[in-house]
């Protein structure tokens, strides 16, 4: 099994590479679906990183994923801008699979 990346950058790219993970990168809902479908097809693929600005480009499909698939597991990872915080996203995942506000 191996990784595989879906980022919104190149610089994301270039570093993950440098960690032996291949990927693509994408800006638009539709080719993040493709390679989403892509990935999913792939039996060698056990874990896909896709960054935030990415996921937030279909959260709800992404989570819909997350919560279905036993495999890839998928995992968001921030940019180098970090600009959000992935912990406020688990917690609203975790609110809304429980029912519970936090």
């Amino acid at each position: 099994m191996k990784f595989y990346l879906l980022s919104d950058n190149v610089d994301t790219q270039v570093g993950m590479r440098l960690a032996g993970i291949e990927g693509d990168v994408m800006h638009e809902r539709e080719a993040l679906m493709n390679a989403l479908e892509a990935c999913i097809d792939d039996e060698t693929i056990g874990i896909v990183l896709i960054t935030t600005k990415l996921v937030e480009l279909a959260p709800d499909v992404i989570s819909e994923l997350k919560l279905n698939l036993t495999r890839p597991l998928i995992v968001e990872i921030p940019d180098r801008h970090g600009s959000s915080n992935v912990g406020e996203a688990i917690n609203k995942y975790v609110s809304e699979a429980i029912g519970v506000d936090m």
